[in-house]
């Protein structure tokens, strides 16, 4: 994640019942820890575009460190390499500083030179003002937090709630991803249903938007999207996330930043024999919480009950909605009708692949590579879907699942057509049809 976080799993059931049917959660790591190619320690910027840098630099890392007045030992006997990192030299010889005094594996700073290329290559291809100085801003922070981890590891609870302090970590993940967005060319597709959710929540209700999911960004993009209109459901959207993205260290700090429902996804359940009964037994206890929350009311979660992110066609390299597990479907139902608060389940839509492009298959081992794009996103919801209504003529409990996950299904690629053909056929806001009323909520 990333940032962001972003990512952001899948099966919910009533929670004994429900352990061992988790499908997958939103992966929305932004980096990963082994299996990183090796680069020469340097990918420098121009002597212009350093020159950039500096200017306000301090008060970056005024802001960062500011919010430290109450802070623990443990931030206050941090290394501050990073955070006084002013050019791509200080970052690179850094990392090879903090190698040398043995605070950083030789694998994770490998790791993180690989981001910082990525990340610097695609921020500049933007064009954006200062993008140079953004590059080393955003970076010297994230290596900051992510040396951090590294030194004091973070624990994750079954429910992980966003650390907003004293290092704002929310924010954090923001900062980052946002460079990397096309704004000219991002959509928001139905944006009152939003502001009717964040109604519907103030009121008591449950929400849970059932959607695709793209890359470890998506979080970060449903948040900042949403951000100039309906920034409430960026902060209180729970995202039900899978296991990499809480325990790798290159990807912990972003997920920090996110609400999350940690489980083990069931694409993943049975790589280690030996753990599988673990496993099971940590997402019985992380449905409990989900159950415990959705009890209480003014819920929002977010689940993509395909069990992981989407992968190009093959034979064509055309991307589409993965398709859904209908056991997550119902059981993210039963459990918002088990709730005795009122729930609402909506399809919603995601596009923001060519930020952070999965690999083409499915990997068992975490340390995929990592590559960075700027590009537009898209993001969509339409009506809630009444399983009553969509269910009425099935004979038993079997095709009801199915036809009710079909419906949800079908509404996600609908909205995807729509949103790919606005970004990447160049069509903007004339690509709206009946369903999918697209807009730029941030103009």
């Amino acid at each position: 994640m990333t940032l962001m976080p972003l990512t952001f799993s899948s099966s919910i059931a009533v929670a004994a019942a429900a352990a061992a049917t988790v499908t997958s959660s939103p992966r929305f790591s932004l980096v990963s820890l082994r299996g990183f190619k090796k680069l020469p320690l340097r990918c420098a910027l121009s002597v212009r575009a350093m020159s950039e840098l500096v200017q306000d630099k301090e008060s970056v890392v005024a802001a960062t460190t500011s919010s430290f007045s109450n802070t623990t030992p443990t931030e206050l006997n941090h290394s501050r390499t990073f955070l006084d990192a002013r050019t791509e030299e200080d970052l690179i010889s850094g990392l090879r500083k903090e190698i040398e005094a043995g605070r950083l594996p030789p694998n994770v700073a490998s790791g993180m030179e690989e981001l910082f290329c990525n990340y610097k290559n695609a921020v500049l291809s933007s064009g954006a003002p200062r993008a140079a100085h953004t590059v080393i801003s955003n970076m010297s922070v994230a290596f900051d937090r992510m040396l951090l981890g590294v030194e004091h590891p973070f624990t994750f609870n079954p429910y992980h709630k966003a650390i907003r302090e004293p290092f704002d970590y929310y924010q954090f993940v923001h900062t980052y991803i946002r460079p990397l967005i096309d704004f000219k060319n991002s959509y928001v597709g139905n944006v009152s249903l939003f502001s009717e959710l964040e109604d519907k929540i103030r009121q008591g209700h449950n929400i849970v938007l059932i959607s695709n999911h793209q890359s470890e960004a998506d979080p970060a993009v449903i948040s900042l999207l949403l951000e100039a209109q309906c920034p409430y459901i960026g902060e209180n959207i729970k995202c039900v996330a899978g296991d990499r993205v809480i325990t790798d260290p290159l990807c912990k700090p972003f997920s920090m930043g996110r609400n999350l429902i940690c489980v083990y996804s069931k694409k993943h359940m049975n790589d280690d024999p030996e753990l599988v009964d673990m496993k099971r037994k940590a997402n019985t206890r992380s449905l409990k919480e989900m159950a415990k929350l959705l009890r209480s009311g003014s819920q929002l979660i977010w689940i993509a009950p395909s069990g992981g992110r989407d992968r190009p066609d093959p034979s064509t390299g055309e991307w589409f909605p993965a398709p859904f597990d209908p056991s997550s479907v119902d059981n993210m139902r039963r459990l918002v009708e088990h709730s005795g608060a009122p729930g609402h389940i909506y399809p919603m839509s995601l596009l923001c692949y060519d930020i952070m492009p999965p690999p083409p298959k499915v990997e068992k081992e975490i340390g995929e590579k990592r590559l960075v794009g700027f590009h537009g996103t898209g993001l969509s919801i339409a009506p809630e879907i009444s399983f009553s209504d969509v269910t009425a003529d099935c004979n038993n409990p079997n095709e009801a699942k199915e036809a009710y996950s079909q419906a949800m299904h079908k509404s996600v690629n609908e909205q995807y057509k729509t949103l790919n053909s606005a970004i990447n056929h160049g069509r903007g806001i004339e690509a709206s049809t009946s369903t999918v009323s697209l807009s730029q909520p941030w103009n």
